[in-house]
């Protein structure tokens, strides 16, 4: 898949990263409302550590979480996008789906309408069987947005995160789902 590839929405551009992106990206990272369920603030050198590891994704893989940016003025707004589980995850192998934008743009239908479209390319640009979508389980605004975009949950499949303490307040995490076949029967 090309380094140019995008997705247009009515109000998005969902497109590979700019190194303009970079300091409103820190400043989401840095925003204890946006980092509300995870565990800490990133600094701008982590903030530019994902970046670079987002550009490898789309390399190896054609996909990644990409930037969003506003139709209308060119503003970065956040990212939104595929990426491989991590292999410690109790559902991997799995491509998750999963966004994340600065405040003052929530509550506008930005993470649903980009959401969906890329849910769209997982299944008919990159052929995907399965996408999933996981938070922690107070995180009840990614969870609606999850269901607004078609997922589903199953209670069995909640799951611990590996990578924190069993007591942390975050700790215990859901899944949702979708799978191509699922996809194809709601787009009927």
């Amino acid at each position: 898949m090309s380094q140019e590839f995008r997705i247009e929405t009515p109000r998005l551009i969902i497109r590979p990263w700019k190194d303009s992106d970079l300091p409103e990206f820190s400043k989401m990272n840095q925003d204890p409302e946006v980092r509300q369920f995870f565990p800490r603030l990133l600094s701008a050198e982590e903030s530019a550590g994902f970046v670079n590891f987002y550009r490898q994704q789309l390399k190896e893989n054609g996909f990644c979480f990409w930037a969003v940016e506003l139709k209308a003025t060119q503003e970065f707004i956040g990212f939104v996008g595929l990426g491989v589980c991590p292999p410690e995850m109790p559902f991997s192998p799995a491509v998750e789906i999963g966004w994340r934008l600065a405040k003052k743009y929530w509550n506008q239908g930005y993470a649903t309408e980009a959401a969906s479209a890329v849910l769209h390319a997982a299944f008919e640009t990159f052929h995907l069987k399965e996408v999933v979508s996981f938070t922690a389980l107070p995180n009840q605004k990614s969870m609606r947005i999850m269901e607004k975009i078609g997922m589903t949950h199953n209670p069995e499949d909640d799951f611990d995160h590996p990578k924190l303490d069993k007591n942390h307040w975050l700790c215990r995490h859901v899944v949702y789902r979708m799978t191509k076949e699922q996809f194809s029967n709601k787009a009927i």
